[in-house]
């Protein structure tokens, strides 16, 4: 008796955590009829620019704008067969003529060097979120600021791409 409620007990903290990651995991957003898309601006907050070591705001707003135009010519190749408008800078949302708007939010860059963002797919038909990857956190090692935060948003391109290819 003592042997079957201990294996039992065993059997459930075993299972337990691979059944809460298998009801986290989202079904993926159809964009299949998703052919233009309009990519919005990461928008990090320029006024942390003396935690992470600049010595002018401008000088850090250099940094974040350089970061976004490295993403979004990762995220033109990681789209490839589909049109990709892209904000130019903080505040454009130039939507006109595209199908799906991909809207960043809730971006935070930490002093380890750490990216935090949501992603939330906005259909322009209806101006409803069909789909988002909830808050995340993306890490990239061995580099300095710039370097981490292009390679971080590198790994944001790449969950894109999964989500415009089906989620596969």
């Amino acid at each position: 008796m003592k042997r079957t409620i201990v294996i039992a007990v065993w059997l459930l903290i075993v299972a337990l955590p691979v059944l809460l990651v298998a009801k986290q995991k989202l079904a993926p957003v159809d964009l299949k009829g998703m052919n233009s898309v309009f990519l919005g601006w990461v928008n990090i907050s320029p006024d942390d620019y003396h935690h992470q070591g600049y010595a002018t705001r401008e000088e850090y707003l250099a940094v974040i704008n350089h970061a976004n135009t490295a993403f979004q010519e990762s995220c033109q190749k990681a789209l490839s067969g589909r049109t990709m408008t892209a904000a130019k800078s903080q505040g454009d949302e130039n939507t006109a003529g595209n199908d799906v708007y991909v809207k960043f939010s809730d971006v935070a860059y930490d002093h380890g060097y750490r990216l935090h963002l949501s992603v939330h797919f906005i259909d322009l038909k209806t101006n409803a979120e069909i789909g988002s990857i909830p808050l995340k956190t993306y890490g990239a090692h061995m580099c300095g600021l710039e370097s981490c935060l292009i390679k971080e948003l590198d790994q944001v391109s790449g969950e894109l791409q999964k989500e415009f290819a089906g989620g596969k």
